[in-house]
């Protein structure tokens, strides 16, 4: 599956922005979604992952409550909706697809469970 993160910008402390991810390939439906990001100097970090139906979700405590993942299967995207953006969260934005199968979506949240990683999309908030 092919991944193509896109919705980045520049944007100021307490704004919203929407990120989305459309895969093109293999069955989209049936893998779980994640969304990453990798702040300047840091490693990679796990930021939201949804199931293949979109009914289970799992986030970061750094983001609970103001970011929400979600996704369209019928047109193969899945959604980063962020809200009251903050300085720290400024990073380059992954997601990621995987076809591994785990009985609780809280299971995905390290990047080695994921097979397949979009090309990433920068997210600047200025304080």
């Amino acid at each position: 599956v092919q991944l193509q993160a896109s919705g980045g910008g520049l944007v100021q402390a307490g704004a919203s922005l929407r990120l989305s991810c459309a895969a093109s390939g293999r069955i989209f439906s049936r893998f779980v979604m994640g969304w990453f990001r990798q702040a300047p100097g840091k490693e990679r970090e796990f930021v939201a992952a949804i199931s293949w139906s979109g009914g289970s979700t799992y986030y970061a405590d750094s983001v609970k409550g103001r970011y929400t993942i979600s996704r369209d299967n019928a047109k193969m995207t899945v959604y980063l909706q962020m809200n009251s953006l903050k300085p720290e969260g400024t990073a380059v934005y992954y997601c990621a697809a995987t076809g591994r199968t785990y009985s609780s979506v809280n299971y995905y949240d390290h990047d080695d469970e994921y097979n397949y990683w979009g090309q990433g999309t920068l997210v600047t908030v200025s304080s």
